[in-house]
């Protein structure tokens, strides 16, 4: 062992002395069982390792995983994978955002005396941390007036600094961190003119988030006029921990982990995250690792599903220790509409807090891909330096959206001379709108709005007669009532799954579309650096804002329920959810008009009312998605790299496959090779929650062309806790498709007693391989 150990001082030591200008950030995860004896932690033996060269280390992590984060070279990082105690050496990938009236649409409401709310005591003893841009806690979404003291059980502690004094927590915002060694160690040293080095928020996001989940109750409360009322968040007396891992560059998996190290060694009951970046296996994902080792004690992560829809496969977040959620719509909106010189309206969205233009005058309108002495394709999206002043001053100015921010082409418009602005959707974002906050008069159109406005402008311009095109825009205020709703917004991000299609991602939708929530100071509400408007909260749209609506009913369901464990939350949010809208149709894919599928939502959109009450539950054990990993052929250096223990993969792979995992979904990918005739087994097993007596019967409708058939049909319980197991066997026959073609059919299968109704997705996937 001292040799070795001193080889493993040796090799960092010199790692540590490279200056090599080709050097990136890694994560490297080391056998925790190997410290030598003479050090008490293994922080000490990594700092002491590497005493002389200090700057070079980043983060020492030693909850959710173990090892350390470091600048190195390629050559550098290959050669610690040789080392004995080095399990495994990972790249470092930088993350991205994913970037009021929601509670009341959820059904929570604080004058009801029985439901979750008053279950859960508004989830007052448990701590959701908030991993993210940080937050502004002078915002009344966090005072602690009323609350109790801080749990006992908390470990975690304000990061005091220049602009965020210890003061600044109290019983509500009981922590407070920040994290920006990885950042720093790729783009230097922070500009503290910009950004704070600090837990506080100079972005907004995090404190939006953050009162999403837990705010409290304010009145009034809107953004520049819009959504008047109360804002509150879904567990409104639950303690919110904040831990800033994002920067003006965006967000570090190495700062991301020790985040995830220091929630768990604090004590949250909940992580909440709104961030993700490119899909890798989980062995290189430290989103995933950090997940994990939060899961693994008790700990309900919620992750955002992605803002990339609405194509296939751009769900992120996937691992199925992670619930991931997609966002929705609800019954409220923002119209702005867009009168043009035909006589003819184009629906549209804003969140524009005024002056308003002329009610009495139309203005001359014009397209920005049009405008003579630009390319064309910059002038039409409307960047920076693409806009001719003399040919925008005085008109309302089409811009297409893409690129640049939505809010940032207002300001180049108005920078440049333009009256108002009118955004239009392109092909792949479909008629998914976003309302923004302007900076001037302007409001978003659909595609076909778009494109009817641009045919306006091109046959005006055509015609014989001397008028121009001319329009004019009408705000509308606040809407209620929206019908339908929910709707599967636009830009949510869609399966298959694409690390493990056997597992359905997103798991569930929440509302995630023009969502009201708490706001910093110092920062306009559209974001543009010379927005000088100031107003306590905001209306923002992503899977960001739907993962901490799920966040905090996560604590709410932790706090009624609190043996439960983060699978068998997720279980009760997924299969309570609903697939129809307020009109009891279908839900709605925003994109086409269309009825969504199952890709779109999951399971479907989150009933919390339903989610207290689900009757049986589908549980899962670390030891579990170890079994998992097995099955997904993980080397066992990649499942030590994820789970920190060591695993047989005989036995997992004998009993079962990857579908065999204990998931509240079900979905079976065939490759066609040939064979006329397919099929498979999925083994699931139950806890019952609901009645000590009681009896569930299996319904079953199969995907088109399947033959699906369960056994048991009949689940008898006598007894709350008592777990029953039942097989679904899938048969279907080979389907004519072209090479590379898939076709995809889904069905369900429900367990009732009559008076809850457990509902699972099931997917038959046919692939025609190349």
């Amino acid at each position: 062992m001292a040799f070795f150990f001193f080889l493993f001082l040796l090799t960092l030591f010199s790692l540590s002395s490279s200056n090599d200008l080709n050097s990136l950030t890694y994560i490297v995860h080391v056998d925790h069982e190997a410290k030598p004896s003479i050090f008490p932690t293994h922080r000490h033996w990594y700092t002491s390792s590497l005493t002389s060269t200090s700057s070079s280390i980043i983060h020492t992590y030693d909850t959710v995983s173990h090892g350390f984060s470091a600048r190195l070279t390629a050559q550098e990082a290959t050669q610690l994978l040789d080392h004995p105690h080095v399990i495994s050496v990972i790249p470092e990938q930088v993350r991205h955002l994913h970037t009021t009236r929601s509670p009341e649409f959820l059904g929570l409401r604080s004058t009801d005396k029985a439901g979750l709310l008053e279950e859960s005591d508004f989830g007052s003893d448990l701590v959701i941390g908030v991993i993210d841009t940080g937050i502004w806690p002078e915002r009344p979404s966090f005072d602690d007036r009323g609350l109790g003291p801080v749990p006992t059980k908390w470990k975690g502690q304000c990061a005091p600094s220049q602009d965020f004094p210890a003061t600044a927590c109290n019983r509500k915002l009981v922590g407070a961190k920040f994290f920006c060694g990885g950042y720093e160690a790729t783009n230097g040293k922070m500009n503290e003119t910009t950004e704070f080095r600090s837990p506080r928020d100079s972005d907004g996001h995090g404190t939006h988030t953050a009162s999403i989940s837990a705010g409290r109750y304010v009145f009034p409360a809107s953004t520049l006029g819009y959504a008047r009322g109360v804002a509150s968040g879904m567990a409104p007396k639950a303690r919110l921990a904040a831990y800033k891992v994002c920067w003006n560059s965006g967000c570090y998996d190495s700062d991301i982990l020790a985040a995830f190290d220091a929630a768990v060694a604090d004590g949250v009951d909940v992580v909440s995250l709104s961030v993700g970046g490119v899909v890798v296996p989980y062995y290189l994902d430290a989103i995933a690792i950090g997940a994990f080792g939060a899961v693994d004690r008790g700990i309900f992560v919620s992750a955002s599903a992605g803002n990339g829809g609405p194509g296939a496969l751009t769900v992120t977040n996937v691992a199925p220790w992670m619930t991931t959620v997609g966002a929705g719509t609800i019954d409220r909106d923002f119209p702005a509409n867009v009168r043009l010189g035909n006589g003819k309206t184009i629906p549209g969205v804003s969140v524009y807090g005024g002056p308003d233009l002329d009610p009495d005058k139309m203005y001359p309108l014009v397209y920005g891909g049009s405008l003579l002495g630009g390319d064309g394709y910059s002038s039409s999206l409307c960047i920076e330096g693409s806009l001719d002043p003399s040919l925008v001053k005085g008109k309302i100015v089409l811009c297409d959206r893409g690129i640049n921010s939505r809010a940032t082409k207002g300001e180049i418009v108005r920078k440049n001379g333009g009256v108002g602005m009118i955004i239009a959707n392109g092909v792949f974002d479909g008629e998914g709108l976003v309302a923004d906050c302007h900076v001037l008069p302007a409001t978003s159109v659909g595609g076909s709005g778009g494109d009817e406005i641009r045919r306006y402008i091109s046959e005006t311009a055509k015609s014989r007669s001397s008028k121009q095109p001319t329009a004019t825009i009408v705000f509308k205020g606040t809407r209620l009532g929206i019908r339908p709703a929910p709707v599967v917004a636009s830009f949510s991000a869609r399966g298959p799954n694409p690390e493990t299609p056997e597992i359905i991602k997103p798991d569930v939708i929440a509302p995630g579309l023009n969502i009201l929530a708490a706001w910093p100071d110092k920062i306009g509400p559209s974001g543009v650096p010379t927005d000088n408007r100031r107003t306590e909260f905001n209306i923002l749209s992503g899977t960001s804002m739907a993962c901490p609506h799920v966040s905090g009913l996560a604590a709410l369901l932790k706090a009624a329920h609190p043996d439960w464990s983060p699978a068998a939350i997720r279980s009760a949010l997924m299969t309570t959810a609903y697939t129809v809208d307020n009109r009891d149709e279908r839900m709605l894919d925003e994109s086409t008009g269309n009825a969504s599928a199952v890709m779109d939502y999951g399971s479907g959109h989150v009933h919390p009312t339903k989610a207290m009450d689900p009757g049986l539950v589908y549980d899962i054990t670390s030891y579990d998605y170890i079994n998992f990993l097995c099955n997904s052929n993980y080397t066992g250096t990649n499942i030590v790299t994820i789970t920190r223990r060591k695993a047989d993969c005989d036995g997992a792979r004998r009993a079962g496959h990857v579908g065999n995992l204990n998931y509240p979904s079900f979905s079976v990918v065939f490759q066609q090779y040939g064979e006329s005739k397919l099929s498979t087994h999925f083994i699931r097993t139950v806890t019952n929650v609901g009645d000590s007596d009681s009896v569930y019967e299996v319904k079953i409708r199969p995907p088109r062309g399947t033959t699906v058939t369960v056994e048991p049909k009949k689940l008898s319980f006598r007894r709350v806790g008592q777990k029953l197991s039942f097989v679904v066997r899938v048969k279907t026959t080979e389907v004519k498709l072209s090479p590379g073609a898939t076709s995809v059919e889904t069905g369900h299968i429900v367990w009732s007693d009559g008076k809850r109704n457990v509902t699972s997705p099931l997917v038959v996937t046919l692939q025609q391989p190349l």
